[in-house]
């Protein structure tokens, strides 16, 4: 009765974060203007704290979508649940104006569970990218009239993931891939409207509609150093990808549809993916883990432009401490967090882009035997333009995510 209570509940947090996944606009930033917005971070919980590591992440208590080599090495008894929100401050400053906005988000919604001795499955919901803006000024045309021009974006894409992993070789070597249902749209709305009219002005809106499946693949390995040390490798790739999609033009002169059109498959593009990483876990005690990731974004096109992005190149590093995991006292097992990333830009803003720079902390709380966790995680994440005129972004960001796992498959015996 109680693992039928306990999948219910599970079923809907995953109906819940599907609807407000959906609906959400957790970005306010003008570079999201651009491209598909801002990628998301795939990390869960431990490697959200640690810089958003992920390739070479080795956790038997954590799902791993970033490397989906990873599921395979659960516990056989267990099942895992994992649903994680977000909090952010943002700032922007382009040398003259300067605006605070607060932002909240629906940030994943997973499960994990094994479907045979040495196989296990994960699905789950994560993000893509996210579109949210809104800004404008006045201006003087050149025969004197007052006008006013505003943009506007909402939207993103959200990934509903289904993985399998496999152990080749027990606890040393395992492989896995996911398949993702890529689903959302993109909005993007200008508006021109003259002081002299009566009318709500002209509105030029673009949305785009997607809908795709696209797959990554990923392996780990494990050498023992020595009985309770392990170096681990991890490596990913996703393929490129054309997507489906429909792009809705419409122009609107007050009431009045003045275009309407429909444009099915107008070239967009993901990239293909290449991933590395590799950590040092001293069991219950110290893991290191640093991860480098490649997209070659500038062999896609988006709406027909072969010329729209840059290559992206991010890595990231982070630890994670344990004082002493055999002691009584609470604290000296709380798992201890941090980490740092860089990133550049995928999209080009005439022919430029920006640096990302980040910092994370966090702890992760053990309850239930140590089985599950709290994890608490703070980010500062620092976008600098590559010329002066460009906006720069100052993001301070709090992650909450709760670990679920417990013994479903495990058989008492009855006297």
């Amino acid at each position: 009765m109680q693992k039928r209570s306990n999948l219910i509940i599970i079923t809907g947090f995953l109906i819940f974060g599907t609807v407000v996944m959906t609906a959400q606009n957790g970005t306010n930033s003008p570079y999201t203007r651009y491209g598909y917005g801002d990628l998301a971070n795939r990390s869960f919980g431990a490697g959200r704290s640690m810089g958003g590591i992920g390739i070479g992440l080795h956790s038997s208590k954590q799902i791993n979508p970033m490397n989906p080599a990873t599921y395979a090495f659960m516990d056989s008894l267990t099942f895992l649940f994992d649903f994680g929100a977000s909090f952010q401050m943002s700032l922007y400053n382009d040398g003259t104006n300067k605006q605070n906005d607060l932002n909240g988000n629906i940030e994943y919604v997973a499960m994990q569970f094994p479907i045979l001795k040495r196989a296990a499955m994960s699905v789950g919901l994560i993000p893509f990218s996210q579109v949210g803006y809104k800004f404008g000024e006045a201006k003087t045309s050149d025969d004197g009239l007052l006008y006013s021009e505003s943009f506007e974006g909402t939207g993103g894409l959200n990934q509903l993931y289904a993985g399998l992993s496999i152990e080749l070789w027990k606890k040393r070597l395992s492989i896995g891939s996911n398949i993702h249902y890529l689903f959302g749209s993109i909005t993007h709305t200008a508006q021109t409207q003259y002081s002299s009219s009566n009318t709500t002005g002209i509105r030029d809106i673009k949305s785009t509609k997607f809908t795709d499946a696209t797959f990554d693949f990923g392996l780990q390995s494990v050498t023992p150093l020595s009985k309770t040390e392990n170096l681990v490798i991890g490596m990913t790739f996703s393929p490129q990808k054309q997507l489906k999609s429909k792009l809705y033009k419409t122009v609107v002169n007050g009431s009045e549809i003045m275009l309407s059109d429909t444009i099915n498959d107008s070239a967009y593009g993901i990239p293909a993916g290449y991933g590395l990483g590799i950590s040092y876990i001293k069991e219950r005690k110290l893991m290191i883990a640093v991860d480098y990731t490649f997209q070659e974004w500038n062999k896609v096109s988006f709406e027909g432009n072969n010329d729209a992005f840059n290559n992206r190149s991010r890595i990231a590093a982070g630890f994670e401490l344990i004082p002493n995991y055999y002691s009584q006292p609470y604290f000296n097992r709380v798992r201890y967090r941090a980490g740092l990333n860089y990133s550049n830009s995928y999209v080009k803003i005439n022919g430029n882009g920006y640096k990302e720079y980040g910092v994370t902390a966090g702890i992760g709380f053990p309850i239930s035997d140590d089985r599950s966790f709290v994890n608490f995680s703070l980010e500062y994440l620092k976008k600098v333009p590559d010329i002066k005129t460009m906006i720069n972004e100052n993001y301070f960001r709090v992650t909450l995510s709760f670990t679920f796992n417990e013994y479903w498959f495990f058989k008492r015996k009855v006297d």
